[in-house]
């Protein structure tokens, strides 16, 4: 092939940064919105897109510096081993262990769920990851943008339609049993505190990762140059705020303390059948099913691949064991709110937060440790230590209070 053909344009790396970003966290959003309030949940969505955008910065300036374009090259360069190592099991928790969430959630409606997941991943994912050049899915990438927007413009549309407050029995069949039967429900909240509130910054976090995906597209960028892959950062960035914003509001209004860790699941309580939901079901699927490649490709060609000339045949043999790990844990998933808060606690942070700093901190070295920029880079750490702690720290508190909790309601049965 010639590098042309190799090459991504501005446009197609923006559809493919987009579909990186894009994934099930949008579905989260709005059950992170109603135990935040709006206003403090704008506030959050706001300061985790700059972090992510600020990460993606970092991230670009120390490949440059750091000679190298392959994520776990680079923590080889700054730690030895242990970075190689922690670069590795980030990304592998976040695109493998972040895509179980994907597939339950599109297919809880279906008579036999685990037989439709390996349908799809053999019909669809398979041929898609197979590709060894990320410019050939910016077409796929473009499509599955498209799908999520006309998921955003249904719950937009839904909110008109579905009457507030929500039936007694339908407010009965969700999660959350202690939403109050009455009109006060229908009143937004701009800012509420409870026991689930702990999830909303992992659950943002989760959202916006997509730095896996960052430096294997700035390799194939036409014409590249940081400053240019930073604005692809910057478009695909800000259309997904929109985006998120957009379905985390409308989503929220239409529910509000009624809605489920995932949104749609909340709409089959109201809808047994609706011709417009189903559709965008199958659009949300189509969509997440899209994004797997895109997440997959950093996986394959530059974690497992790196140093080694392309094979067919390993290429495939390591897409199918990646798939069927994926295929394994779908069938196997727990409760998707626990798996946002895990990975948005952990590896999300590790990505987002801690590897980029601490990459930069270590190889950037015309900068001084006094400078701005490393002194910024030092507070971003700080502060991402800060964050998968602390948000770990209580989920797992949040954990053992439900399992004591549910021990108690046994008991007195």
């Amino acid at each position: 092939q010639t590098v042309d053909e190799c090459d991504s344009s501005f446009g197609m790396s923006v559809f493919n940064l987009g579909n990186a970003i894009m994934g099930s966290g949008i579905l989260g959003l709005s059950y992170a919105m109603a135990n935040t309030g709006i206003a403090l949940f704008v506030i959050l969505l706001v300061a985790v897109s700059i972090f992510s955008l600020y990460s993606v910065h970092l991230l670009l300036k120390t490949a440059n510096e750091g000679g190298s374009l392959v994520y776990e090259q680079l923590g080889y360069k700054a730690f030895g081993m242990p970075g190689k190592l922690a670069a590795s099991c980030s990304i592998t928790m976040q695109n493998i262990g972040g895509k179980t969430t994907e597939f339950p959630l599109c297919l809880m409606w279906y008579t036999n769920g685990d037989y439709l997941v390996m349908l799809v991943s053999l019909i669809i994912i398979l041929p898609l990851s197979l590709l060894k050049n990320l410019g050939y899915l910016g077409y796929t990438s473009g499509f599955s943008l498209l799908c999520m927007v006309f998921f955003v413009i249904v719950v937009i549309y839904k909110t008109f339609q579905i009457p507030c407050p929500l039936p007694n029995d339908i407010i009965n069949m969700t999660l959350n049993h202690t939403v109050a039967h009455n009109s006060s429900v229908c009143t937004p909240k701009y800012f509420v505190f409870n026991s689930q509130t702990v999830y909303a910054v992992p659950i943002l976090t989760f959202a916006f990762v997509c730095h896996p995906a960052i430096l294997p597209m700035y390799e194939e960028l036409k014409d590249r140059s940081r400053k240019k892959m930073q604005g692809v950062a910057n478009v695909s960035f800000l259309a997904m705020f929109i985006m998120y914003l957009l379905a985390a509001l409308f989503g929220y209004l239409t529910f509000n303390d009624a809605v489920e860790s995932e949104l749609l699941h909340t709409y089959s309580k109201v809808y047994k059948f609706d011709v417009v939901l189903l559709i965008v079901r199958l659009a949300v699927l189509t969509a997440v099913t899209l994004t797997v490649p895109v997440v997959l490709f950093p996986v394959i060609n530059q974690l497992l691949c790196a140093s080694k000339e392309f094979s067919w045949i390993r290429h495939t043999i390591i897409t199918v064991i990646l798939l069927a790990c994926v295929n394994v844990l779908v069938i196997f998933v727990p409760t998707i709110r626990d798996i946002f808060g895990f990975i948005g606690a952990s590896a999300a942070a590790m990505l987002i937060f801690i590897l980029p700093s601490a990459f930069y901190i270590k190889l950037v070295k015309k900068e001084p440790m006094m400078s701005v920029q490393k002194i910024g880079a030092c507070v971003f750490l700080a502060s991402g230590f800060l964050v998968m702690f602390g948000s770990m720290t209580l989920i797992v508190l949040d954990w053992i209070h439900n399992a004591g909790a549910s021990e108690a309601h046994g008991d007195g049965h």
